[in-house]
């Protein structure tokens, strides 16, 4: 990377994606049905859209049918438009794709067109250039197309944090929904990089010491205005409300990896104030469950995160997040050990229920989720020591692990690395099932 960089470099080299090059350019917005189009925009902004509201819906729908309606408008000339309109459509495809196991011909279609345009479309100005980039973040969660995303989300902070769009000074002096719309493109960018960089096990690009400016508003569009707020006129939960108890997430996940999982602030604290963290952060993610937003939008809709099960995977996968083997906690007594291996087997029990329901994503970030949980499980029912009961009934931990090899095989039609999990995990349950010792409950 650093010899890549050595020299100056024009953006389409860095980002250079060889799919993109051989693309034929034949695609054109009118001829695609708008009944389709409605469908991805629908999937979009229920899915992405509720992660990361950047994009401004009112207003992007009102462009797409104005393009649309006519291909001379003048927005229709626009590199930034176009490329915005056309990667949403590519976002939503792929996210339906990875919920309903379809064929990914089409989102990768809609991609390379939007590519056609990135580069004019980078030229637009900063903060153009960081939506450009984050609209790529969001695409490569589901598809291994396109560059590194860990890389994309750093280059995307090193622009965010330049713009001082992390610092409260900066939405001083500007008009109350233009703020609001640059605090939804900061505090999406936050949460991108929470997701990737816990995921991969790599550093924060945005620390949260620099951060001094508060989260966007709990409101909906159509009531922000320039010159303020308008208060709602009913009883609904805002379009926010889901989206901010997300951020409310991933800053408890962010205070995990770096008051757990972080060396130099575990060396500074005594035993009783490692186990007052714990308990703290675990109070947290309680409070954070107990208090998830009622009722959901949509709970007809197959997005995944627009039901319970959703909420109470995230809940496990973390508390596995904060319970497991960690500098700041790194070997486990009788109690802990029971807490990691219940959230182990009610994650991938979790997860079930969203494959059943046919609301799972199979996606890299949820594939590493599930293998998470597995491999915590095996550890909880695999290690011995002094302070552990030696005589356990692994039922049940047998049982989840079966589980999770169900979701695996169906995960490897999309990652071939699902294929050797399964594998481990099929050899450590073969394992269970012969030293299995059904006596008392763990």
């Amino acid at each position: 990377m650093n010899a890549s960089l050595t020299a100056p470099l024009p953006l389409n080299s860095i980002f250079d994606n060889p799919v993109v090059t051989e693309f034929e350019d034949s695609m054109g917005l009118a001829l695609l049905d708008p009944s389709h189009i409605n469908s991805l925009l629908e999937f979009y902004f229920a899915h992405s859209h509720t992660l990361y509201p950047f994009i401004r819906k009112s207003e992007f729908e009102a462009v797409l049918w104005r393009v649309y309606g006519d291909p001379l408008d003048p927005l229709a000339q626009s590199p930034l438009w176009q490329f915005r309109i056309w990667m949403v459509l590519a976002i939503g495809s792929t996210t339906y794709c990875s919920v309903s196991l379809m064929d990914e011909t089409e989102p990768l279609q809609l991609f390379n067109k939007a590519m056609t345009y990135f580069e004019p479309a980078m030229g637009c100005g900063d903060l153009a250039g960081l939506e450009v980039l984050m609209l790529q973040v969001s695409y490569s969660f589901f598809n291994k197309i396109g560059p590194n995303t860990w890389f994309l989300v750093g280059v995307a902070a090193r622009m965010a944090t330049g713009m001082g769009l992390h610092t409260s000074d900066v939405y001083q002096t500007l008009a109350v929904d233009v703020a609001e719309e640059q605090k939804r493109l900061f505090f999406s960018l936050y949460m991108m990089d929470r997701v990737v960089s816990l995921a991969l096990g790599r550093p924060f690009a945005i620390q949260d010491d620099d951060i001094t400016v508060e989260p966007f508003a709990d409101a909906d569009d159509a009531n922000i205005q320039p010159d303020g707020i308008v208060a709602a006129s009913t009883l609904e939960a805002s379009t926010m409300a889901v989206p901010l108890h997300i951020l409310a997430l991933r800053r408890i996940a962010s205070d995990i990896g770096s008051q757990v999982h972080s060396s130099n602030y575990s060396q500074r604290q005594s035993p009783e104030a490692r186990e007052e963290t714990i308990q703290k952060l675990h109070r947290r993610l309680i409070e954070w469950r107990r208090s998830m937003p009622f009722p959901l939008p949509d709970l007809q809709s197959k997005v995944p995160h627009l039901c319970t099960s959703w909420f109470d995977l995230n809940y496990y996968t973390h508390v596995i997040m904060l319970y497991r083997p960690s500098p700041l906690s790194p070997t486990l007594d009788a109690a802990r050990m029971k807490i990691l291996a219940e959230a182990s087997g009610m994650a991938i029990r979790q997860a079930t229920n969203l494959h059943r329901q046919r609301r799972f994503a199979y996606n890299w970030l949820n594939l590493v989720a599930i293998f998470n949980s597995a491999l915590s499980l095996m550890y909880t029912s695999t290690a011995h020591s002094e302070n552990l009961p030696l005589a356990l009934d692994h039922s049940r931990a047998i049982d989840d692990l079966e589980l999770a090899v169900e979701l695996l095989d169906v995960f490897s039609g999309k990652f071939p690395s699902a294929k050797k999990i399964q594998g481990m995990i099929r050899t450590v349950s073969a394992k269970l099932k012969m030293y299995n010792i059904p006596s008392m409950g763990f």
